[in-house]
């Protein structure tokens, strides 16, 4: 009855971890401070997948002191020949622009930028992006891709409310692709604990 019992709860452990939902598709996390001089990391860049449509979100680290600015605020490369975009926050950042170089990063293929400086710093910058092309995105996964220096990602940010300013990006380890792999991990580990501790007390 007690191993009934301990396995009815570590079954339960398994499939609570087992179906939290993953916090996006994928994610990769701006490291790389290029020649700035300042510390990462400084913030995240998620990619969730609906259909073909998929919604980027850019967070900056507001607890490192950092937040998004001006030209080239949030910047990716596109894993499509035709796409559409749209921005969903902040509506101050409401300008697209495509093919440019980000400051040693490379060239982008979707750039949000905003005229207003410092003066319209934020902390999130979401947009969506529709593929048009004959080639469909299976995941999240497929979404960005490197553009010719080795970058998916890259932002504008300011530090200490403008009092320095930079161009970061992804850094080459910088990819955190889950789709809830982790926590399935974490669950059959505790399962395999809570069994080893039950045969120890033996």
């Amino acid at each position: 009855m007690k191993l009934l019992k301990y396995a009815t709860l570590i079954g339960a452990v398994c499939a609570a971890f087992a179906m939290q939902p993953a916090k996006a598709d994928f994610t990769s996390i701006l490291d790389n401070p290029g020649g700035t001089g300042l510390t990462p990391p400084f913030g995240t860049v998620d990619v969730s997948l609906s259909g073909q449509t998929a919604t980027i979100t850019f967070t900056s680290n507001t607890a490192g002191g950092y937040f998004f600015i001006d030209s080239g605020a949030a910047d990716v490369q596109v894993n499509a020949a035709t796409f559409t975009e749209a921005i969903v926050t902040d509506a101050a950042f409401d300008k697209f622009e495509f093919g440019k170089n980000i400051n040693g990063f490379g060239t982008f293929n979707l750039i949000v930028r905003n005229n207003d400086g410092t003066g319209s710093q934020v902390d999130t910058i979401s947009f969506t992006v529709t593929n048009t092309s004959v080639t469909p995105w299976a995941t999240a996964d497929d979404v960005l891709t490197f553009n010719a220096n080795g970058f998916d990602a890259a932002a504008h940010v300011s530090f200490n409310n403008g009092f320095v300013t930079g161009f970061v990006a992804e850094g080459p380890q910088g990819h955190a692709p889950d789709s809830g792999t982790t926590a399935m991990l974490l669950g059959t580990a505790l399962a395999g604990l809570g069994l080893v501790r039950r045969y120890l007390k033996h």
